[in-house]
């Protein structure tokens, strides 16, 4: 392993090891709330741009990804209720091939309309499919959302002004980790919250890795039901505590206890699309749809590692893959799927890492 890998890979350990000095955000993040990637970012793919809205009133938000130009795009959607728009043209049958952004936004379901806001943004500048009619420009824009409604008022989420501002936001420099954009409101190990276990805050990190002229990155938003581990030792970092607050409860221990039960325990909170974990990858090797939906499948897996339980009832999981296709050489994609789904675990244990505590979910550097 080339030594500049070993030491990311050391930095990343060491990060989620230890609390996090959060300093200022950039955009729209509240000030302690995210700090810079310091692991690498989605924007190390050359672009791509990335930008935050963060309402702090709850806290809520949307993240806008830019491309400079359209990128080819491919999905997996595994979780049992995904709340996304547009996704389905990304099934390799649909002959629309390239995208022009793609909004992660907090608010649930009703917040898919913000999309609008970033269709309006691209739209005014002339981004989007020439569609036969002069002066018409149609951007696509993919939308993907988390439940955050639980926390502080569920009336205020993001709407199509916030995703304009995200995309207005939109840079190529390092993007804002924690609890910023989409990931603002975001939470974790929460099914067992009705039974007087608390959960934690999630939220959003993001990863990069080069390796020669190849770049694979990630982005993800840490919205889970279940716990998530550090996978490479399998520790759990956050996730659902144990009601005096001093320790874990294991999710899936507990929910072995459920089956080995005979009287019926209080319900779970595990009911369809109040969970999801969000995930982007992204590489400059140019790949077809095809190739982008296997990407997307096995960089998946790597969620998995991170997450415990992972694709619950309750989840609407969802990871989204791209490419700007800037380097068009024959590359191997099951060595991009290997270190797509490495980066994608680094992303979601960055997610929780970098979080800031809100009432009633604690964040891991408080432990």
């Amino acid at each position: 392993m080339p030594k500049h890998e070993m030491a990311r890979r050391e930095l990343g350990r060491r990060l989620l090891a230890a609390p996090l000095a959060l300093g200022l955000t950039r955009g729209e993040a509240r000030a302690g709330d995210a700090s810079p990637a310091a692991g690498g970012s989605l924007t190390d793919v050359p672009g791509i741009r990335v930008g935050h809205f963060t309402d702090p009133r709850r806290p809520t938000g949307c993240t806008a990804i830019l491309f400079d130009e359209p990128a080819s795009a491919g999905a997996d959607y595994d979780g049992s209720a995904p709340g996304e728009s547009l996704g389905v043209m990304l099934q390799p049958v649909s002959p629309l091939d390239r995208i022009h952004a793609i909004l992660l936004t907090g608010g649930g379901p009703m917040a898919l309309s913000a999309t609008a806001g970033a269709v309006r943004y691209l739209e005014e500048r002339q981004v989007g499919y020439d569609w036969g009619v002069p002066g018409i420009r149609v951007p696509i824009v993919v939308g993907a959302v988390i439940d955050d409604l639980a926390v502080g008022d569920g009336h205020i989420r993001p709407g199509a002004d916030e995703a304009y501002r995200a995309c207005a936001a939109a840079t190529a420099g390092p993007v804002a980790e924690g609890s910023v954009g989409a990931g603002a409101g975001a939470t974790v190990g929460k099914m067992f919250v009705g039974r007087g276990l608390p959960g934690m805050k999630g939220g959003l990190g993001t990863t990069a890795t080069r390796l020669g002229d190849v770049v694979v990155a990630a982005l993800a938003v840490a919205n889970a039901a279940g716990d998530v581990l550090d996978w490479r030792s399998g520790r759990i970092v956050a996730g659902a505590r144990t009601q005096d607050g001093r320790g874990f409860a294991r999710s899936v221990d507990l929910l072995r206890q459920e089956l080995q039960a005979k009287a019926a325990a209080a319900a779970l909170a595990d009911q369809p699309a109040r969970a999801t974990t969000l995930g982007v990858v992204a590489t400059n090797v140019a790949l077809s749809k095809t190739q982008l939906t296997k990407l997307a499948m096995m960089a998946n897996t790597g969620a998995a590692r991170a997450i415990n339980p992972y694709h619950t009832n309750g989840d609407g999981d969802q990871v989204l893959a791209v490419s700007t296709g800037a380097l068009a050489r024959e590359v191997s994609l099951t060595a991009l799927g290997a270190v797509a789904a490495e980066a994608l675990s680094d992303a979601i244990g960055r997610a929780v890492a970098t979080a800031a505590a809100v009432p009633g979910w604690v964040a891991v550097r408080d432990l």
